[in-house]
């Protein structure tokens, strides 16, 4: 393989690799969707199986944890104080045709 094919070979991955992020859904095409709402623990839950949406909400909810653990640290809070309080907030700020969690069935709000 001669050097120029490598060089074609590597730009090409790298160009794939750097487009997965494109192709990945987004939170608000996972929620106009119908794929995921604001659950009543203050994360995000999948409304149906999507292992795209499934990532979105994985990488989501890492990230709430930790500013959760912030404001709890910050607050003198435990984390479930907070995470309480997030649940009213999350639902609050859910657009109206989204998903929420109530009493463990998801509802359009």
């Amino acid at each position: 393989m001669t050097i120029k094919n490598k060089l074609s070979i590597a730009t090409l991955i790298s160009a794939v690799c750097l487009s997965f992020s494109a192709w990945a859904i987004s939170l608000d095409d996972a929620k106009s969707q119908g794929l995921v709402g604001e659950n009543s623990s203050g994360y995000l839950g999948l409304v149906v199986q999507n292992s795209e949406a499934k990532a979105v909400v994985e990488e989501i909810n890492a990230k709430r944890k930790a500013q959760y653990l912030k404001l709890a640290k910050k607050n003198n809070l435990s984390l479930a104080q907070v995470e309480a309080l997030a649940v009213a907030k999350t639902i609050e700020k859910t657009q109206s045709g989204h998903y929420v969690e109530v009493n463990g069935s998801w509802v359009k709000k």
